[in-house]
């Protein structure tokens, strides 16, 4: 009766100003059903959470194309990561995690430096895990990906299928689908995780029957570790090298070939005009060529092995793993000589 007798006025304009729902999709209300079979759900009630998403303008503009991009700036890219807060909350999260972060390098062989520098790039340690409600996010990122994108049909397709399992977490997890909030992308908790990654990869690292990306650093400490060491990580590898360029035996496009990705001897890379350090000539894998540019100022190399690779497995992008590196180690340092100043007896 209270809708029959609403006023046209206000419900036209709350129509005008509320975001529009997915129940009224037919592809969405499709997919749904589809979705309920697979996961052994009642279509209505699928439907009924997919229809309660809302389209966010806010997350397609967020993976639209821009008409124009400023020229790539590692420098400027560093300094929004290596900021003091950041490095700060970084070296109080090792002191109240150090007993986990030395168990999960222990038993996965993965870094607690870069751990900790994940942790600290994705979310400031859990500070800013995201505002945008999960199922608003990945549904609109699957039913109105931006069609001006080149991979628009690929990445609608990818993110469908995150819908799918976020839908599966929230039904193993026990968690509300429409309560949970992540990135505008659908990443979740501490570690920004996709729902099929937490699938895949997180874990219960602190024995409580349950795995909480959310509350649990030690879950996110061990989920992270066994991310990275599913993707090869390789226990007591460098993750990178210095490196000179001899402009006189320089093939720079024959060093890029490959981008990222480790395909390149020490010696290989000497001949193409890439002086690697002392240690990086020792190298016993393959190395790839990083290139680091800095806008208007001169670009940046390293020789990048393949733990800097098994880091972009997480972003793909050298900015991202390079800042991951860096920060972990400040806040390795810093921690360590926290550590240092404070007397014996003062220490737990």
């Amino acid at each position: 009766m209270a809708l029959l007798s609403a006023n046209p006025a206000t419900a036209a304009k709350r129509a005008r100003t509320e975001p529009a729902a997915y129940r009224s999709n037919p592809a969405a209300m499709a997919a749904a059903n589809a979705m309920a079979a697979r996961l052994h759900m009642r279509p209505a009630s699928v439907r009924g959470v997919i229809g309660k998403a809302q389209r966010l303008p806010a997350v397609v503009n967020a993976v639209t194309p821009g008409q124009a991009s400023a020229a790539r700036d590692w420098a400027l890219y560093r300094s929004r990561v290596m900021e003091p807060l950041r490095i700060q909350a970084g070296v109080q999260f090792w002191q109240r995690n150090a007993d986990t972060l030395a168990r999960a390098e222990r038993e996965t062989g993965v870094s607690a430096n870069v751990i900790v520098g994940i942790l600290g790039v994705e979310t400031i340690y859990g500070k800013h895990m995201g505002g945008y409600r999960t199922i608003d996010a990945l549904s609109t990122l699957a039913f109105d990906f931006p069609a001006v994108h080149p991979k628009a049909a690929q990445r609608a397709a990818y993110f469908l299928q995150e819908l799918e399992e976020f839908l599966r977490l929230c039904k193993t997890q026990g968690l509300d689908p429409l309560k949970v909030r992540g990135s505008y992308a659908g990443a979740l908790g501490m570690a920004q995780f996709m729902p099929s990654s937490w699938r895949q990869y997180a874990v219960d690292f602190d024995g409580d029957g349950r795995i909480d990306l959310f509350g649990s650093r030690a879950d996110a400490i061990g989920s992270v570790a066994n991310y990275l060491a599913a993707f090869h990580w390789k226990p007591g590898m460098p993750t990178h090298y210095a490196v000179q360029l001899d402009p006189q035996t320089l093939d720079l496009p024959a060093l890029l070939q490959n981008d990222i990705v480790p395909s390149m001897s020490p010696l290989a890379m000497r001949e193409r005009g890439a002086e690697l350090d002392e240690a990086g000539q020792r190298h016993p894998g393959l190395l790839a060529l990083i290139e680091l540019p800095n806008g208007s100022a001169p670009t940046q190399y390293v020789a990048g092995t393949d733990n800097f690779y098994t880091v972009t497995r997480y972003n793909w992008s050298s900015f991202y793993a390079m800042s991951v590196i860096e920060l972990g180690h400040e806040v390795q340092t810093a921690w360590q000589r926290d550590s240092a100043a404070v007397p014996a007896q003062a220490k737990p």
